[in-house]
C-alpha cells in the first residue's frame, strides 16, 4: 500500500494481504505489553458483530458493548493507554465504578490514561460497522494511539468488519483470522471433532432445508434407534438462541413407509429456544445460514461445561479455565451464568479433549481466546462421559466473569487439581450471571444500584478479595437486567453472596415501585 492508499481502494484479497502483513507484528506488541514499556497501548472495539435471530434494542446492544469494562482494570499497567469505543456514551458513574475497582492504582491516574471514543449512534447495529461508516471517528482513535507499533486491537470476535477496524487504524488484532470463523460454526466444529477423534453427539452438519434434516434423521435413527429427541442448530447461533429441539418420542420404527412423513411433521413442530421466534423464521434462518441437528444427550445427571483456552502470538495454548454453565429459557439451552470452576469430577475429562481441540486451532493459525462446549453426563456407576459439542472462536459469556477475577487477585486456574488460586495462593470461586432480569429492577437507576451497592456492602472487597461485580449496569432502567460476578472463598461462599446480592436487589426494586402517600 501507499500512503494514499484507503481502504475503498483495495479489494478482498489485497485486504486479506494487508491484513496479514499487520499481524506480523502482533508477537513483538504482546512482548512489549508484557514489559509495561512506555507508549503501550489498546484499543477495545466490543462490537457483537455476530448473527442473530431475534433483533435486540440499542440500549442493550450499548450495555452489551460495556460488558467489555473489565477490560478498564488493564489500566493497572501504569504506562498503558487504553482506547475504549462504544456506540453511545458511557455514563461517568459507570467508569468510576470501574476505575474504583482498580487494585494498587490511584483512580484519577487511571483515568487520565483512558480515552473513551463513542460514535453517537444508538441503533442495534454493530459497532464495527458504525465506525467503518465514520472515516473522521476512525481518524480520530488513530489521534488517540501513542505508538502504532506497541498498540493492538482487542474485539469481541473477528469479522471481516474488525478486520477493517484494524487495518483503517493501522494495528494488529488480538483475534483470529475472519477467514478461519467457520471452524466455529455449528457445522465447522462439527467436523473438527470427527477430524480429532472427540466424542460428540451423534448427529449430521452442513445442512440447509428441511428435506436435508428429514434425511439426516432418517440417517441417526439407523445409528441410534434409541433417539428420542434432537437439537436443530443454526450454524451462527449465539448462547442457545439459534437452537430448536425436536420431540421424536413415539416415531415410527426406522424405515417405516411413513418415517419421511412423521418427521418431517415433527421437524415442523419443533420449538425454537429464542423468545418470541416462530418455527418459520427459525426455518428460514437456517436455510439462510446452514446448521446442524444432533442428538440431545439426556441422562440422570447432567451438566453443561465448558473450557475456555487462548492461543497466544507465538502459538503456544494455553488452559485458562473450566467452568459449569447455568441455562435456561425454553428447553434449558439458553446461556444464562456460569459457575467456576467446574465440577472437579469430570474437569479433566473436558480439559482433555478440549486441548487437543486447541492444539489443532493453533496449528490451523488461530489466534486469541476461544471456548470449547461440552455435555457431561453421569452414567449408573457414577462414572462422568463428556461429549463436546460446541466451538466458539471469541469471546464469551465466561470470558468477563474470568477475567474480572484475575484481574482483581492475580493467579491462575489449576487444571489438574481443577482449583483457581490468587497470587497469595487463597481458592477462589465465582458465580456470574448475564440474565438478573426482573421487572422490579425497571424502577431503579444506574445511581440506584451503586447506592444499593454501597449501603449493603456488596461491593467487591480488595482486603478479603471477595464480593460482587456488577456489568450491563446501563440497561437497568429500560430493561430490568442486570449483570454480575460473585467471587467468593468456596463455591457455598460464592452462591450465598450470589443469592444475597440478587435478594437484596430485587426487594430494593420493588420497594422503589412502592406509591407513596399523595402530599397534603
Amino acid at each position: 500500500m501507499t500512503t494514499t492508499t484507503s481502504l475503498s481502494d483495495l479489494d478482498e484479497r489485497e485486504r486479506y494481504v494487508a491484513y496479514e502483513t499487520l499481524q506480523q507484528r502482533m508477537p513483538q506488541v504482546w512482548e512489549a505489553m508484557r514489559r509495561d514499556r512506555a507508549m503501550e497501548s489498546a484499543v477495545v472495539v466490543p462490537s457483537i458483530s455476530l448473527e442473530r435471530t431475534t433483533a435486540g434494542s440499542g440500549t442493550l446492544m450499548q450495555a452489551m458493548e460495556e460488558r467489555a469494562l473489565f477490560l478498564l482494570l488493564l489500566l493497572r499497567q501504569p504506562m498503558l493507554t487504553l482506547v475504549y469505543v462504544t456506540s453511545s456514551p458511557i455514563e461517568e458513574d459507570i467508569v468510576d465504578y470501574y476505575l474504583g475497582l482498580l487494585p494498587g492504582i490511584i483512580p484519577s491516574h487511571a483515568r487520565r490514561r483512558l480515552r473513551l471514543v463513542s460514535v453517537g449512534d444508538a441503533s442495534p447495529r454493530p459497532l464495527s460497522a458504525k465506525l467503518l461508516e465514520r472515516p473522521r471517528v476512525l481518524r480520530e482513535i488513530r489521534d488517540l494511539i501513542p505508538d502504532r507499533d506497541l498498540c493492538h486491537l482487542i474485539p469481541y470476535t473477528t469479522t471481516e468488519l474488525e478486520r477493517d477496524v484494524a487495518l483503517t487504524l493501522g494495528v494488529p488484532v488480538y483475534g483470529s483470522d475472519p477467514r478461519l470463523a467457520p471452524l466455529g460454526s455449528k457445522s465447522g466444529c462439527r467436523r473438527l471433532f470427527d477430524e480429532l477423534d472427540v466424542r460428540a453427539p451423534v448427529g449430521s452438519e452442513d445442512l440447509a432445508t428441511v428435506d436435508d434434516l428429514v434425511g439426516a434423521l432418517t440417517d441417526m435413527r439407523v445409528r441410534r434407534p434409541s433417539l428420542t429427541e434432537v437439537i436443530v442448530k443454526i450454524n451462527e447461533g449465539v448462547s442457545g438462541s439459534g437452537n430448536a429441539s425436536v420431540d421424536l418420542t413415539g416415531a415410527p420404527a426406522s424405515g417405516g413407509p411413513d418415517e419421511a412423513e412423521v418427521l418431517r411433521t415433527r421437524l415442523l413442530a419443533m420449538q425454537p429456544e429464542a423468545v418470541g421466534l416462530d418455527v418459520a423464521d427459525f426455518l428460514a434462518a437456517f436455510e439462510r445460514l446452514g446448521g446442524v441437528v444432533e442428538e440431545r444427550i439426556t441422562g440422570a445427571t447432567l451438566t453443561s461445561p465448558s473450557v475456555q483456552m487462548r492461543v497466544l502470538p507465538d502459538g503456544s495454548v494455553e488452559l485458562l479455565s473450566t467452568h459449569d454453565q447455568l441455562l435456561g429459557g425454553a428447553s434449558g439451552q439458553q446461556y444464562l451464568g456460569c459457575v467456576f470452576p467446574a465440577d472437579p469430577a469430570y474437569s479433566r475429562k473436558i480439559s482433555e479433549p478440549a486441548l487437543v481441540i486447541g492444539r489443532s486451532l493453533a496449528e490451523k493459525g488461530v489466534l486469541g481466546r476461544f471456548a470449547v462446549d461440552f455435555v457431561a453426563v453421569q452414567d449408573a456407576t457414577g462414572e462422568w462421559d463428556a461429549y463436546a459439542i460446541e466451538l466458539n472462536l471469541r469471546k464469551g459469556g465466561t470470558t468477563h466473569p474470568f477475567l474480572t477475577l484475575q484481574f482483581l487477585a492475580g493467579g491462575a486456574y489449576d487444571g489438574d487439581a481443577g482449583v483457581y488460586r490468587t497470587a497469595s495462593g487463597a481458592a477462589k470461586y465465582l458465580v456470574a450471571t448475564d440474565h438478573l432480569e426482573d421487572d422490579r429492577l425497571r424502577a431503579l437507576t444506574t445511581r440506584d444500584v451503586f447506592d444499593v451497592v454501597a449501603r449493603h456492602r456488596l461491593h467487591f472487597d480488595h482486603s478479603r478479595e471477595t464480593g460482587v461485580v456488577f456489568h450491563l449496569i446501563s440497561c437497568v432502567t429500560e430493561c430490568g437486567r442486570l449483570g454480575m460476578t460473585a467471587i467468593g472463598d468456596s463455591p457455598a461462599e460464592a452462591w450465598r453472596i450470589y443469592q444475597d446480592a440478587t435478594s437484596v436487589l430485587l426487594e430494593e426494586g420493588e420497594r422503589a415501585t412502592a406509591e407513596e402517600a399523595l402530599p397534603t
